[in-house]
């Protein structure tokens, strides 16, 4: 019995170690349910996250790649940004801030940053796109072995998902996943 308890402790241990975590969201999403089995790639990838309202947020999943984006996006706007600013960005895990704000929302803790976030989400309106800009900027720096997936809630209206993909189809990146939940084959299928 003791030697069964080791190998259990062992075992619990060893996948403690090597599971790899869910990046924190800033909204909570409940994905629709689908049949297919296809797995979005883990690494190089940027989530594009629609919660129920519309708002859009952004994830890229390797620092080296969100800071070269965010050094971007700033020289298109005029910002820069000092050191503590672009490590506080590369810890927030989720863009979703406009760029008038961005220097400002860097300066918060990371604690209230969380609560703020939700506030806002990435303009993608006719008037002022920075979601398309966002998009390219992590184009152009992750490569194009980058992978785009979009993930939102199934209480989200077709139109306000149908509008980022819109923009998605008017970058010409016409290769995306959308995360969705795994339900059971129907019966006699």
């Amino acid at each position: 019995m003791t030697a069964m308890s080791d190998v259990t402790v062992l075992l619990l241990t060893f996948f403690m170690l090597t599971a790899t975590f869910l990046p924190k969201e800033p909204v909570q999403v409940m994905t629709p349910q689908s049949v297919s089995e296809v797995k979005v790639p883990e690494y190089n990838v940027l989530n594009i996250l629609i919660d129920p309202q519309g708002k859009v947020f952004l994830n890229i999943d390797k620092p080296e790649n969100k800071k070269a984006v965010l050094e971007k996006m700033g020289q298109d706007y005029g910002i820069t940004f000092t050191d503590k600013q672009i490590r506080s960005f590369i810890e927030q895990t989720h863009i979703g801030v406009p760029m008038n704000r961005m220097a400002a929302f860097l300066d918060m803790p990371l604690s209230t940053q969380d609560s703020e976030i939700k506030k806002w989400g990435v303009p993608s309106d006719s008037v002022n796109d920075q979601f398309s800009r966002w998009v390219q900027h992590a184009r152009e720096i992750g490569g194009d072995d980058m992978g785009i997936a979009i993930k939102a809630d199934q209480s989200t209206a077709y139109p306000l998902v149908d509008k980022v993909l819109k923009s998605l189809v008017k970058m010409k990146e016409n290769r995306y996943s959308l995360i969705t939940s795994l339900r059971g084959m129907p019966e006699g299928v």
